[in-house]
């Protein structure tokens, strides 16, 4: 198991991998800044800081979020979401077969285990607002913004 934080434009963010895929992403993360202890968190750190440059928009790592059969389908789709695009939790909730169950998604966005990664941020209210983010409310509009080119970091 590896372990690693760094901070960020927006904030610190710890990341923990496990048998060769990431488990976790911490936001914020409260330990001190450490160096990664392993290949696949130093490619990880690459790519946040690439995203966070502007010059990647999807990530290539592998992912081994741990969840519910139902989190696992709702997060497989929130991968589906383009870079700079939203969705709202009804629309997430027909995409895996769930009508009515915006709420459910809202909850398994919250329990999403590799925010950003898996970009719950992109699921907003079905009224355009934003709602919901385990970073807080001003992170998931500053990567919003960040997405649509609004947003400059560096």
């Amino acid at each position: 198991m590896g372990f690693g934080c760094k901070t960020f434009p927006l904030c610190r963010i710890g990341i923990r991998s496990e048998n060769g895929a990431i488990t976790a992403l911490i936001l914020p993360c409260d330990a001190p800044e450490t160096a990664p202890d392993d290949p696949l968190l130093a490619e990880a750190f690459r790519e946040l800081e690439e995203y966070f440059s502007g010059t990647r928009q999807t990530f290539d790592l592998p992912l081994a979020p741990q969840g519910t059969a139902f989190q696992r389908r709702v997060w497989e789709a929130l991968r589906r979401i383009p870079y700079g695009g939203t969705a709202t939790y009804r629309e997430i909730a027909d995409a895996v077969d769930c009508p009515g169950g915006s709420r459910a998604v809202g909850m398994a966005n919250h329990c999403n285990p590799i925010a950003i990664f898996i970009p719950c941020h992109r699921v907003i209210g079905a009224n355009g607002k934003l709602v919901g983010y385990a970073g807080g409310l001003d992170l998931k509009r500053k990567l919003l913004e960040l997405e649509a080119g609004t947003e400059s970091l560096f």
